[in-house]
């Protein structure tokens, strides 16, 4: 849940995904109909007032699939002139589908040992103690605080230092026993501690998150 990894050839740096992780619902409620109008099911019946983007997924508690949900990156190295791409696995996670919708929530955990972008020296050089130290902190947490539209507001936890985030996300799938849905967020590595590799690695993190939420 951090952000940034980077490097090329010798040392190499990196930060974490956040979040984020754990996204879930990218809806908004759809504004009351006039009067006398009916809403089309009962969790249309959410008072607010901003514009749903797709469809609701069945209140209730969900647990994140991590077989069938991924977290990649994108960031850069070398002062900027090379992409990086790479990838994180989740642990597992909850997603609480709430009436109001404002009030979901999402707790989700990654696996900061789970670094990869294809380059040993540079994945054990972000795995160790410089920068994600994975060893000593294992997880990458997202706690959630509320839905605001199609923002999910919360707190990323990387290495021991909590900050909060705000994760873009939409529900691309529903179904009455699951439903996906894809978050984006960036994050600033500086934010969380990871701050070696200066100039040389780059800064920000850019996360993808495309997760699968099943029915408890």
């Amino acid at each position: 849940m951090a952000r940034e990894t980077i490097v090329g050839p010798g040392p190499y740096e990196s930060c974490i995904p956040a979040a984020g992780t754990r996204l879930s619902l990218a809806q908004q409620a759809t504004p009351r109909p006039a009067a006398g109008g009916a809403y089309s099911g009962a969790l249309m019946d959410m008072q607010t007032t901003q514009k749903l983007t797709g469809a609701i997924p069945l209140l209730g508690r969900y647990q994140i699939d991590p077989g069938g949900s991924s977290v990649t990156f994108r960031t850069r190295h070398l002062f900027g002139l090379a992409p990086v791409r790479g990838r994180f696995a989740f642990r597992g996670g909850t997603v609480d589908v709430t009436e109001p919708l404002t009030g979901a929530r999402v707790n989700a955990e990654i696996e900061s040992g789970s670094f990869h972008t294809g380059n040993r020296q540079r994945d054990t050089a972000v795995r160790s103690a410089q920068f994600l130290a994975a060893g000593e902190h294992p997880v990458v947490a997202f706690s959630s605080e509320g839905l605001d539209g199609p923002v999910l507001n919360g707190t990323l936890t990387v290495r021991g230092e909590s900050r909060p985030v705000s994760v873009h996300i939409e529900v691309t799938g529903v179904d009455p026993r699951w439903f996906t849905a894809r978050a984006t967020v960036r994050i600033d590595r500086y934010d969380f501690g990871v701050t070696a590799s200066r100039g040389l690695a780059g800064r920000y993190l850019d996360i993808t998150m495309e997760v699968r939420c099943v029915r408890s």
